[in-house]
């Protein structure tokens, strides 16, 4: 299960990029999640339902879990 932010959270990105810009970013909000190229921050939004996100996020998750 992901994480709820607050509704106001900025843009976030995975502490795993290491403050480098090959990243997506997130934002949440009340019906949907934005995600975003953090190369191209004025570029194209994404925009994904809550369940679509948790769904993805879960999936990828386990499959690292698998693999590790």
């Amino acid at each position: 299960m992901i994480e709820h932010w607050s509704r106001a959270e900025r843009w976030r990105k995975s502490t795993r990029s290491q403050g480098q810009a090959n990243c997506v970013e997130v934002r949440c909000r009340d019906h949907d999640v934005l995600v975003r190229d953090s190369k191209d921050r004025l570029g194209p939004v994404l925009s994904v339902r809550h369940a679509a996100w948790e769904a993805f996020v879960n999936e990828i998750t386990c499959d690292v879990r698998t693999t590790e």
